[in-house]
């Protein structure tokens, strides 16, 4: 189901940078924003995990300094037939994880010290099952694209409105109506197109919680673990940027309400149902 949610939400993308650009800038238009896009996301992809590690100060950690993290994603990376990615460790007391690299074979995970100190070892599997989920699902590749195609129907509102500015006075015979319809899809369509961005994410969450709950063997070793998470990134919020929020486990950023239609993250409460849902069945819920 969360595989499918993602094609219809990449096409859904598709199908709006294809009507804006048409509207905006033309085939011509179009491809040039794609393109300006693409060589931006592209570079993210190919170094984001050196950048983000160095954000964060992670430490490549040995089995010696971290045996129980090194060992715990070590057994997992054999079950899921995985390369041995990377360990890494955060030096912050808040509770998060996540995982980077552009494929399989260059992949990290990394740890801040508070997780590992709040989780117990089952918890803690269930914590890098779902790190290596995102690893084994392609989700940095599936983020990088959808990024990619957002990022081009904001550069084509950004064009549109900079045509408004400068030859828009020049054009007496456009009608008012037609004046508001482009100020409307100025603002919509990129508001639109972080809509489905952030759906997606979501999306990768839900799957990513599953697969990484059947890698690890108990769905509830997950489910408690997010349960503490949330519950302790309240407490002890983690000093992240919104670009990167989406890379862990838990969002560290808050905010509820329609704030949570951008969040990249599903509710936590959701999240854990289907994790127990995968255990006692849906009467659970």
């Amino acid at each position: 189901m969360n595989t499918t949610k993602t094609v219809v939400l990449m096409v859904g993308l598709t199908v709006l940078l294809v009507m804006i650009g048409g509207a905006f800038g033309g085939r011509q238009g179009m491809f040039i924003a794609f393109g300006l896009a693409t060589a931006m996301n592209v570079f993210s992809y190919w170094f984001s995990d050196k950048i983000v590690l160095k954000m964060y100060s992670a430490k490549e950690a040995t089995e010696q300094e971290a045996p129980v993290l090194y060992s715990v994603t070590r057994d997992l990376a054999m079950k899921m037939s995985l390369p041995m990615p990377k360990v890494y460790i955060i030096p912050s007391d808040a509770p998060n994880a996540f995982a980077t690299g552009r494929n399989p074979a260059h992949a990290a995970v990394a740890a801040t010290e508070g997780v590992v100190r709040l989780l117990s070892r089952e918890e803690l599997t269930g914590v890098m099952a779902h790190e290596l989920a995102h690893v084994k699902n392609r989700d940095i590749l599936i983020g990088t694209i959808a990024a990619t195609i957002a990022g081009a129907i904001s550069m084509l509102a950004n064009m549109a409105q900079w045509a408004m500015i400068f030859g828009g006075g020049r054009r007496d015979e456009d009608s008012r109506g037609g004046l508001i319809g482009a100020l409307a899809m100025i603002i919509v369509a990129p508001i639109a197109a972080a809509l489905i961005q952030m759906a997606i994410s979501r999306s990768r969450e839900y799957e990513a919680d599953a697969t990484g709950a059947k890698a690890c063997g108990n769905p509830l070793w997950l489910a408690s673990a997010l349960r503490k998470l949330h519950a302790s990134s309240q407490r002890v919020p983690m000093q992240a940027t919104p670009a990167t929020a989406h890379m862990f486990i838990v969002n560290p950023l808050r905010g509820g309400g329609m704030m949570s239609l951008f969040s990249t993250h599903p509710p936590m409460e959701e999240r854990i149902a289907r994790l127990e849902a995968m255990v006692y069945g849906q009467a659970l819920r």
